[in-house]
């Protein structure tokens, strides 16, 4: 049998790789606390909840969807001009999607030729780079340094590399690195993008995990950004429902017109049951949304502030489901620190390499366990001396 070549570009999923020494601990009767991929355990409030099982009762709703509801279409609408205070058109500027991962997967397909050039942040979440690599384009990384709050510096870009480049990806709050950009980040990228003539694909998951009562909007929101690019928005943290796969590309009309366009020969579009919830998600009570802001903050502070007891002192990161730390520093890379961790510990995080060149020397923690079982994580590491130095 012979397979694609594009399939060298890839290995088997870090998150595979940590599934199964999870899954063969488990069989061995060992305890495991896994803090690595970044699976939401807040169910949905009870009234979207309510709102899928209403619809998956329908007999009618099992047809396949082919095109977006236009209630659900104005649902984004509204919510995007009631949260971001950015006006969408529903019938030209939203595109859902099976999950924001999905729309990202697939979105360089309908944009790059085999050999055009991308911008991708570094380190950056996997599927930023992947879709590109799938589409079969070249990458240039954006290094997102720890010295510059892990922001992207566009005036480091080399001159030829921009004029080269297709789109751009850029996220914040950031995954990985937890990292917010500041408003000049989000003017300079705009006027950076129209200079040369580059398609920005902004990744806004993480908009309402922001804590220590700060807040977060859309990239859309300022000027310019609708003549330039678009933004992936999803339910899956906010709201509890990453298992329905609920996203929307939102934004500039042709980059939407051009995802549907490929949409429409790949899929059948959103069950419609899910449809359904996602319209109860975004236009019913949000208090939900606080509630679940506060759960992640509090897990936050116990990890944060336990490891630094520890003596591994982590700075709190200002948003998202994770933390970012650099590892201790009597390990030489961050794989080997997290396997030292599982095996020692039973603790389950992601290598920062995973997420690109320059997240070697880091690792990632996902806040998706309960308060019991980071406290149990805390004892374990405590008791196993992996902290300690044996030089």
């Amino acid at each position: 049998m012979k397979f694609a070549n594009r399939m060298n570009h890839f290995q088997e999923g870090i998150f595979s790789r940590l599934l199964e020494i999870k899954r063969q601990r488990i069989e061995n009767g060992q305890t495991v606390i896994d803090l690595s991929v970044g699976t939401p355990n807040t169910p949905p409030a009870q009234h979207i909840i309510d709102a899928l099982l209403e619809a998956a009762g329908d007999t009618q709703n099992y047809i396949y969807a082919i095109n977006d509801q236009s209630e659900l279409l104005q649902a984004v609408s509204e919510w995007y001009a009631r949260r971001y205070q950015v006006e969408l058109n529903p019938a030209t500027q939203i595109c859902s999607l099976l999950g924001s991962q999905e729309g990202l997967a697939h979105i360089s397909l309908a944009i790059v030729d085999e050999g055009d050039l991308v911008l991708v942040p570094d380190p950056c979440y996997p599927v930023f780079a992947d879709g590109p690599l799938l589409a079969g384009a070249e990458l240039y990384y954006m290094p997102q340094k720890e010295e510059h709050g892990y922001v992207i510096q566009l005036q480091d870009i080399p001159e030829e590399i921009a004029k080269r480049a297709k789109f751009m990806l850029v996220s914040y709050p950031n995954n990985p690195t937890t990292a917010m950009a500041p408003e000049q980040f989000y003017l300079d990228l705009i006027a950076f993008a129209k200079q040369h003539d580059i398609i920005v694909l902004h990744d806004n998951a993480y908009s309402e995990l922001v804590f220590d009562g700060n807040s977060c909007g859309s990239f859309l929101s300022y000027p310019g950004a609708m003549e330039v690019g678009v933004e992936f928005n999803s339910l899956s943290k906010t709201y509890g429902l990453a298992g329905a796969r609920i996203g929307f590309c939102v934004g500039n009309p042709s980059v939407v017109s051009i995802l549907k366009k490929l949409k429409s020969n790949m899929d059948y579009g959103m069950f419609l049951p899910i449809q359904k919830a996602a319209i109860a998600a975004i236009t019913g009570d949000q208090s939900d949304v606080d509630r679940v802001r506060a759960i992640y903050e509090e897990r936050r502070d116990i990890l944060c502030e336990g490891f630094g007891r520890l003596g591994w002192p982590i700075t709190k990161p200002d948003a998202t489901m994770f933390i970012w730390s650099r590892i201790p520093d009597h390990y030489d890379t961050s794989e080997q620190f997290a396997m030292d961790l599982v095996s020692r510990a039973g603790v389950i995080v992601t290598p920062g390499s995973a997420f690109g060149p320059s997240g070697e020397g880091y690792v990632r923690l996902a806040l998706v366990q309960d308060r019991e079982q980071l406290e149990q994580a805390l004892q374990s590491v405590e008791s196993s001396g992996i902290l300690i130095s044996n030089e």
